[in-house]
């Protein structure tokens, strides 16, 4: 399993959408960038993600599992972008905010802290176990 960080601004699609959706999930479109696209093509049935929300709070705000795999993004005719979907599994009982992962050494290398601009990025096993126990989840 491989593990993932998934942005969106809440003013657009927020964790409440996001667990709205149930376990027919939704797909993660109108990503835009090379890098972010091919990190999707990567992904595979159930790798896990952070949802996190950019903007004004800034923060992982919960847990998501990949329910399909990368395809045509639905949201444009050009053949280049593709997506995946991904559906809500466990909000965290507290925020983890970008600021508190900055301040941690163990977060130093992460992509968050050095490619804050990047709307799919991955994770490493070890970022997840420590961000999951910040944000008061197994």
């Amino acid at each position: 399993m491989r593990y993932w960080l998934f942005k969106s601004e809440p003013s657009v699609w927020g964790w409440d959408d996001q667990v709205a959706k149930g376990d027919v999930g939704e797909e993660w479109d109108g990503v835009r960038n090379y890098q972010a696209r091919n990190f999707m093509r990567d992904m595979k049935l159930g790798d896990r993600g952070f949802f996190y929300h950019s903007q004004k709070e800034k923060a992982v705000v919960g847990t998501v599992e990949i329910c399909a795999e990368a395809h045509s993004d639905s949201s444009t005719d050009d053949k280049r972008w593709e997506c995946v979907d991904i559906k809500a599994i466990e909000p965290f009982k507290t925020h983890v905010t970008l600021e508190m992962i900055k301040t941690d050494p163990r977060f130093a290398e992460m992509a968050l802290v050095k490619s804050s601009r990047l709307s799919v990025q991955p994770v490493t096993e070890q970022e997840w176990q420590d961000i999951c126990a910040l944000g008061g989840i197994a």
